[in-house]
C-alpha cells in the first residue's frame, strides 16, 4: 500500500509576501490618518484615508480566515489589482491635496506618507 503524499503545507497568510505587503499598507495609510486628525486636516481627508485603514483591514481579515479559499466565485487577485488602483487614485489625489501651501506639517507628512 504506497504511503500518501504530504500535502503542501501553506505559510500562514501574516508571513507571506502579500500579507506583509498589506500589513505595511495598513500601518502606513494609519499613521497617515493620525497625521491628518492631529493636524485637523479638513474632513476628506481623514475620511478617505479611513476608508482606506477600513478597506484593508477588512482584506486582511478575509486572508486571514481563508475566505478566498472558500469563496470560488470571486477571482481574488482581479479583486486586489482593482482595490490597489482605486487605492492609488485616491490616494494620490489625497497626497496632492495635502501639499497645498497652506498646509501644516503634519497634513504634509500625511500626504508623504502615502
Amino acid at each position: 500500500m504506497p504511503t500518501p503524499k504530504p500535502r503542501a503545507q501553506s505559510r500562514p497568510f501574516c508571513f507571506s509576501v502579500k500579507g506583509q505587503v498589506k500589513i505595511l499598507r495598513l500601518a502606513l495609510t494609519v499613521t497617515s490618518m493620525t497625521f491628518f486628525i492631529i493636524a485637523q486636516a479638513p474632513e476628506p481627508y481623514i475620511v478617505i484615508t479611513g476608508f482606506e485603514v477600513t478597506v484593508t483591514f477588512f482584506s486582511i481579515f478575509l486572508y486571514v480566515v481563508r475566505l478566498d479559499r472558500l469563496v470560488n466565485c470571486i477571482f481574488w487577485p482581479l479583486l486586489d489589482v482593482i482595490n490597489s488602483l482605486v487605492t492609488a487614485v485616491f490616494l494620490i489625489t489625497v497626497s496632492i491635496l495635502a501639499l497645498i501651501p497652506e498646509s501644516t506639517t503634519y497634513i504634509v507628512l500625511g500626504g508623504f506618507s502615502f
